[in-house]
Parts: structure tokens; sequence; C-alpha cells
């Protein structure tokens, strides 16, 4: 019989790796433990002056299956993925793919005037353009410095 050193750190160090690659994931916890992790639509956010563009991973959905909500400070996107798949009964399906619904908040970074927000939805990917309240537009002033003249 072979004597192994005890390494308390290796534990550690494994634990460390399994909570980097769930927070590296865009995966949440569901709020059942025992069903494990609910997928959420990978995000994009692009802020110009006069709107913020939000892109967002929505494969094998269909339009009917999405609600989008805007607020002024936020963007909520729920929706349920169904599944297609039909087994024989004498054959077996396993699949990575997540069925169910999901849901996901995003904070914006300014205020957007939520009545005017265009979306566009094509090969799984939704495009929002929501457009910046004229408030947060005229936010930043430019300040001219003059030399005083000798």
């Amino acid at each position: 019989m072979a004597l192994i050193r005890y390494n308390p750190w290796q534990e550690l160090n494994a634990q460390l790796s399994h909570i980097n690659g769930l927070l590296g994931d865009t995966r949440v916890p569901s709020a059942r433990f025992e069903k494990g992790f609910i997928r959420v639509p990978a995000a994009e956010l692009q802020e110009t002056d006069d709107a913020i563009h939000l892109k967002l991973e929505l494969p094998g959905l269909e339009v009917k299956d999405l609600d989008i909500q805007v607020t002024q400070n936020a963007v909520r996107i729920s929706g349920e993925r169904k599944s297609q798949t039909t087994t024989e009964n004498n054959g077996t399906t396993k699949s990575e793919f997540y069925y169910g619904k999901f849901q996901r908040v995003i904070p914006l970074s300014a205020k957007v005037q939520n009545t005017n927000v265009t979306a566009d939805y094509k090969d799984g990917i939704l495009n929002l353009t929501l457009p910046k309240s004229e408030q947060e537009k005229n936010k930043v002033v430019k300040v001219n410095l003059e030399l005083p003249t000798a």
C-alpha cells in the first residue's frame, strides 16, 4: 500500500477553479439548487452619443417566445426555449441544449427614451437601439479656456 501525502491546498485550488469557471460562463444559479443552472443570453452593449445599442444572443428562439420590456434605466428580456426533440421507444437522446424559461435584466448607464426603442431580430441575434433622452444627450458640456492676455 502506497502512502499519499495530503495536500489541503489542492482542494482549495480545485474549488477556486470551479468557481472561476462558473463566473466566466453565462450561467446563473436557478431558484432551486437541484435543477442546477439556467443559461442567460450573452449580451453586448455599445454606447454612442445618441443611443445605447444592445445585442443579445438568442439562438433557436422565435419572436413569439420573447418578452422585452424597457424602462428608462434597464432592459428586461425573458423568454422560453421549448424542446422540439422526440424520442422513439428504443432510442435515447443526450442533449446539452438548455430548454426552459430564462430572464435577464440589463441595467443601462444612461436614461433612454423607452417609447422610441427599435428592435430587430435576425439569425438568433436581437438588436435593440435605445435612444438616449434629451437630458442625457445634453449632459456633457465643453468648457473653453481662454489664455489671459498680457
